[in-house]
């Protein structure tokens, strides 16, 4: 999805139910459910959810923050587990490359991770150039997002942990 891929960060730090729908099987349903917080109606297209993204209220981001408590409710009485979706997609992932032993993915991984801190040092070193600045942030928010993924890969993701921390603190704090 073109929209994840561009606006990952953003959406997922105002609406991480939509961006974890995004990048699977309900993707559609998290578009019309954008389109409809945005525009007031779910036939909005990806170039016009896009061209408000680029620059997004303090409305819409509120309407993508209220939009992701309702998407999140209707995929519980959907019975649809993103989580659940994205992990099994991750242990595919991670099957395939048992199986096949490729180096790709390790020679991804080192390239992004080297990108994405690269363009961070490069940044604090020498700023933001004038022409070009919106690009670099836009390829440094894509490095972030590809590196979240790298990280997700090799070591499990940060959702599933927070689920493992609330489980202990409630285990540990029932059990005082």
């Amino acid at each position: 999805m073109d929209i994840l891929k561009t606006f990952g960060p953003l959406i997922g730090s105002v609406a991480p139910t939509i961006a974890t729908a995004l990048g699977g099987p309900v993707a559609g349903m998290a578009v019309k459910a954008i389109s409809g917080a945005l525009f007031g109606h779910d036939s909005a297209t990806e170039d016009d959810i896009r061209t408000v993204l680029a620059n997004p209220t303090g409305d819409q981001l509120a309407a993508l923050k209220k939009i992701d408590a309702d998407f999140k409710v209707q995929m519980k009485a959907l019975d649809i587990d993103l989580e659940k979706i994205a992990a099994s997609d991750r242990d595919s992932a991670r099957q395939m490359q048992i199986a096949t032993k490729s180096w790709l993915p390790e020679v991804l991984s080192i390239l992004v991770t080297i990108g994405f801190f690269g363009i961070i040092v490069y940044i604090l070193k020498y700023g933001l150039p004038e022409s070009g600045k919106e690009a670099l942030l836009l390829l440094l928010g894509s490095l972030g997002t590809a590196w979240t993924g790298v990280m997700a890969f090799y070591f499990g993701s940060s959702a599933g942990s927070q689920k493992k921390t609330q489980a202990l603190t409630a285990a540990l704090g029932n059990g005082k």
